[in-house]
């Protein structure tokens, strides 16, 4: 139970662990765990899309992939040129003692491989997180991100993804509550705004 608990509070830190991409691409910033959780999310839809995968096996991944960097810390794609980390060593270490530990390094050892289809989802997932965020820095005005995205979306890959990505692309990061064709905006009503301006004093 002692290992149980030192696990848990190690992965805590992945709380307090920033993903250090940001600080190039100038705005935003997430934690780890931010990342990991709608990493998660979007594996479970990508499952759902797919009849064949094992949604649990995708959902999985999504949530250990970056358990590593409770010890190592996030590595950008600048700091990866120069710095080399022992995910597996890491990832080995901070589960021994623990019966389901095994689980947890094959899992990881499986999407690193990335050659089986839940692999692959769980990838995308990675990536459509990332796209999301990139997203939504170019609405609010990072012009830097559109080339950033250009990169993500080339790295997808299945079919199920590169759709997922194509309609982030295609939509405003605020569509889902920012419905511009209520009067809502104005008087707290739910009518049409254009019937609204339509109507005589």
């Amino acid at each position: 139970m002692k290992r149980i608990v030192e696990f848990l509070f190690e992965i805590g830190m992945l709380k307090r662990s920033p993903r250090t991409g940001y600080q190039f691409l100038g705005t935003g910033g997430e934690s780890v765990a931010d990342h990991s959780f709608r990493t998660a999310v979007i594996g479970y839809v990508l499952a759902s899309m797919e009849p064949d995968a094992d949604r649990s096996k995708v959902i999985l991944m999504c949530l250990f992939h970056d358990f590593p960097e409770a010890r190592t810390g996030d590595h950008n794609y600048v700091n990866k040129k120069y710095v080399t980390v022992d995910e597996e060593k890491a990832t080995r270490d901070q589960v021994q003692g623990l019966n389901f530990g095994p689980e947890i390094i094959d899992l990881s050892n499986e999407f690193n491989v990335s050659d089986t289809f839940e692999a692959k989802l769980s990838k995308d997932a990675d990536q459509l997180d990332l796209i999301l965020e990139l997203k939504e820095q170019l609405d609010l005005g990072n012009l830097q991100a559109k080339e950033w995205l250009s990169f993500a979306v080339k790295r997808l890959l299945t079919e199920s993804g590169r759709k997922v990505a194509q309609e982030i692309l295609a939509s405003e990061r605020d569509s889902w509550w920012f419905d511009k064709k209520t009067d809502w905006w104005i008087n707290g009503s739910q009518g049409n705004f254009s019937k609204t301006l339509d109507k005589p004093e």
